[in-house]
């Protein structure tokens, strides 16, 4: 099962690259699906490309409840 992540955006890089934060993990990823990506941003993440922008309150309420079910034993 694969499953795609919000990642915030803490550096853009060259070559339609950025390094983003994914819970505190820092990976190089290829943004080059998407445009106008800057620092700050938050991007759903799937193996190594970030596939579309994502709404900073939404990409929020979601890693919430990720590390939620991560603290309960659910993943």
């Amino acid at each position: 099962m694969c499953l795609a992540m919000p990642a915030q955006i803490v550096e853009c890089l060259p070559d339609d690259m950025a390094k983003i934060d994914l819970g505190g993990v820092l990976k190089d990823v290829s943004v080059g699906l998407i445009d106008n990506v800057a620092v700050g941003d938050y991007v759903i993440v799937h193996v190594g490309y970030a596939l579309s922008k994502i709404d900073p309150d939404e990409a929020k309420q979601t890693l919430a409840l990720m590390a939620s079910l991560g603290d309960s034993g659910a993943l």
